[in-house]
């Protein structure tokens, strides 16, 4: 197709926020011929389409609902992907309504002791490397896992928390888990699993992403790596942005996240990171779960959240309160993800995929578990007001 969006505002990751024209020649933006479709979006933003880093199930429907045409898809699958074969019909299964980019498995099963095919998995269009759900223990393990994928030229996704403390505990230590009763574990598991895979990256030379990072300890880590010419980066969900443990209260299944919600001065700490630039990467945690998962009392319920339809509108909702501007929104949730997994998208610069949304920013809507569209709808938000929506949704030149 060839078409001008013309009236809107163009939200740009590396160019600040501006009026004027966008065209898209093909699957590409770029200049449109003299025919091409006009589409006025008056009053509304266009924007790149949200690459979504670290989802652990796909949905279309929900991704397309929340302005995603990207997914970086974790490698706990059923089965693993730790084989090219699994890892390449990982890449195609989405196809032609959303594009799934594969991290591969950093060990073989993600049982953390023999490394994965790191090479031949990228060959079959691995993006990137992840340990998964889980921390790798053994540091020797840990350190051949980023210096081969130094070598590789990939990233290393990590997860954050030190399996010794955290054990099987469900919730974070404080008076929420004590007075609810929960296997809690403190939330210094985050900081040491932090403290050392980032001596191990520095080592190396490595590239280190931990998917989500949620304590002050470990944002105050990371800037001083950052300071250091470390090379690592970190994401968060909304829910460690907008909750504190005490959203557990009653014994909510839905709060029941991986890593858990912590405590008020915890969310604080993260909401400044975000604002000074710390945190690098906003993502939905889209990781659905029917009833049979969550219909359960809490330490037995599984953790997870349903998050692909209400990032967008989250994410909204920080530049209304003055926590960061438009243009750094859609970094954090496009262009920086996508620059981590070497993917050209993520930008409105001439050449770059067309990959976009067209945003109505002020239409308000409430979450309601019951009236999502993705196959789950276990949201931590449900029943709260947002404004803004994907109203027309791009994937590489056609409407979706």
């Amino acid at each position: 197709m060839t078409m001008i969006f013309t009236g809107g505002t163009l939200v740009c990751p590396d160019g600040g926020v501006r009026s004027g024209d966008l065209g898209v020649s093909g699957d590409t933006i770029g200049q449109a011929g003299a025919d091409a479709e006009r589409i006025d979006i008056s009053g509304k933003l266009l924007a790149p389409a949200i690459v979504d880093l670290g989802v652990f199930g796909i949905d279309a429907t929900a991704c397309r609902a929340g302005g995603i045409v990207r997914v970086g898809l974790m490698p706990d699958q059923a089965p693993v992907l730790d084989d090219p074969g699994i890892v390449a019909r990982a890449a195609h299964m989405g196809k032609p309504d959303i594009w799934i980019h594969p991290l591969s498995a950093a060990t073989q099963g993600l049982r953390g002791t023999d490394l994965a095919e790191m090479a031949i998995n990228a060959e079959a269009g691995a993006v990137a490397v992840a340990t998964g759900r889980r921390w790798i223990a053994d540091s020797g393990v840990m350190r051949k896992v980023l210096a081969y994928a130094r070598d590789c030229d990939l990233v290393v996704v990590a997860h954050a928390e030190d399996g010794g403390l955290a054990g099987d505990a469900v919730a974070t230590s404080g008076e929420t888990a004590t007075r609810l009763g929960l296997p809690a574990a403190p939330a210094m598991a985050e900081a040491l699993a932090i403290a050392r895979d980032l001596m191990l990256a520095e080592d190396t030379g490595a590239r280190l992403h931990f998917r989500q990072v949620t304590t002050a300890a470990g944002f105050d880590l990371i800037r001083a790596a950052k300071r250091r010419g470390v090379r690592v980066t970190c994401g968060i969900t909304p829910a460690h942005l907008y909750f504190s443990d005490i959203a557990m209260s009653d014994f909510r299944t839905f709060a029941h996240l991986s890593p858990p919600l912590r405590d008020e001065s915890d969310r604080r700490a993260a909401r400044a990171a975000l604002a000074d630039g710390t945190i690098d990467v906003l993502c939905s945690g889209h990781d659905p779960r029917g009833p049979e998962a969550k219909r359960l009392p809490f330490a037995d319920s599984e953790p997870g959240m349903a998050g692909a339809e209400t990032l967008l509108a989250l994410g909204l909702g920080l530049v209304r309160d003055g926590l960061i501007r438009l243009d750094r929104l859609f970094a954090l949730l496009a262009r920086n993800p996508a620059k981590l997994l070497g993917l050209d998208s993520g930008t409105l610069a001439t050449g770059a995929p067309a990959d976009l949304i067209v945003v109505d920013q002020d239409l308000p809507w409430q979450v309601r578990a019951d009236a999502l569209a993705g196959k789950a709808a276990n949201t931590p938000f449900d029943g709260l007001p947002v404004q803004g929506r994907a109203v027309r949704v791009i994937k590489g030149g056609a409407f979706l």
